[in-house]
């Protein structure tokens, strides 16, 4: 027989809401890993002059990308402005896809900028949700989930993290997004040279708006059961939501450690590792209680795929401070950024679409 509470788990609405809208997230993924697979394939056979750093940058905004935006879509309140970056998120994908295949210059940059107007319009609906976040915070109250799963007017503090992390997670792709085409146009700011210009754009796609979004979901699910079982769940802890918030965060400070210092560029790459190992804790314990079973595989395999990522990323920033080549940037590319591309975003993303999908 049922308790009480049993009865409310399963008649709560998911954390994320769903809709019709589902299909052509599941389409615009499914063509982009299509399309991603044929360049690479292209790429082996040296039909197509793409190294692996550009090849893993392109996975992104065929694949990462159209998930997160469904992912955050769910979370948010985007409104307009977020259909209108989803409608054209292909464009802007297709746009990516040619100006990594021309060689770099001023075409290449143009072209490049397509993609960068999809990045602005999410970042656009980033800060229209970083200001309802900040005024929604103070309302007072201490509000639970809405009917539709979203945070409602005056929620608590990891109510209002969770759309403030998102929020910063379409911001990051507007960083991204602008490294992209200075790569592509051949531009060299601040002295940077290549590759760490196109890496910079992987970064902020992937360990920026990718884990993000990851780490928002995972808050929200958490928020969502410690307030369904109190006592028995304390995933939204305090100590979670540290996690998160250097999480969403720190990705800028590795960034600025790039032209700063060696030094912050070292500590701010150990603790964004350090977190990142504390988000896959929590995905794999939030994974453990999802009721979707294919949804659980996917989130246990990207908490293990992440949590060996970490180590190669911290085990890099103190090789590279001392000067040591016993990790290169190639070797980091074909380890830690397939790790954290296709062992981490990608099983990360689909598991919690999944689950939401499965709890609708």
């Amino acid at each position: 027989m049922n308790t009480t509470v049993e009865r409310r788990v399963k008649q709560v609405p998911p954390f994320v809401r769903n809709g019709p809208q589902d299909l052509w997230a599941r389409l615009c993924a499914t063509a982009g890993a299509v399309v991603w697979a044929g360049m690479a394939v292209l790429a082996r056979m040296g039909v197509a002059r793409i190294g692996a750093i550009e090849l893993l940058f392109l996975f992104a905004p065929l694949v990462i990308v159209p998930l997160g935006m469904e992912l955050g879509r769910g979370m948010g309140r985007g409104g307009r402005l977020e259909e209108l970056g989803r409608w054209m998120q292909p464009v802007g994908a297709a746009a990516a896809v040619v100006a990594m295949w021309l060689p770099p210059g001023e075409r290449a940059g143009i072209v490049a900028m397509g993609w960068f107007l999809i990045c602005v319009v999410m970042g656009g609906v980033g800060l229209v949700e970083l200001i309802g976040a900040w005024r929604d915070a103070g309302g007072g109250a201490r509000a639970t989930l809405n009917t539709r799963g979203t945070p409602a007017r005056g929620t608590p503090a990891g109510g209002t993290l969770v759309r403030v992390t998102l929020a910063i997670a379409r911001i990051d792709l507007v960083v991204g997004g602008a490294w992209l085409v200075a790569s592509r146009w051949g531009m060299r700011p601040m002295g940077i040279q290549e590759p760490i210009g196109v890496l910079t754009a992987v970064h902020f796609h992937f360990a920026g708006f990718a884990t993000a979004t990851i780490a928002a979901a995972t808050l929200g699910f958490a928020q969502q059961r410690a307030e369904l079982r109190p006592g028995e769940n304390m995933l939204a802890g305090r100590w979670l939501r540290v996690v998160v918030g250097v999480v969403a965060g720190m990705p800028f400070v590795v960034a600025a450690g790039f032209v700063a210092s060696p030094g912050l560029k070292m500590v701010a790459a150990i603790l964004f590792s350090a977190s990142v190992a504390g988000l896959a804790i929590a995905v794999r314990a939030c994974g453990s209680q999802v009721e979707d079973g294919t949804a659980r595989m996917l989130l246990q395999v990207a908490a293990g795929a992440i949590f060996a990522g970490m180590v190669l990323s911290a085990s890099y920033a103190v090789a590279d401070y001392v000067g040591s080549e016993v990790l290169t940037i190639p070797q980091m590319a074909r380890t830690h950024g397939v790790l954290n591309a296709v062992g981490f975003c990608l099983p990360g993303l689909l598991g919690w679409v999944v689950e939401r999908k499965g709890g609708s």
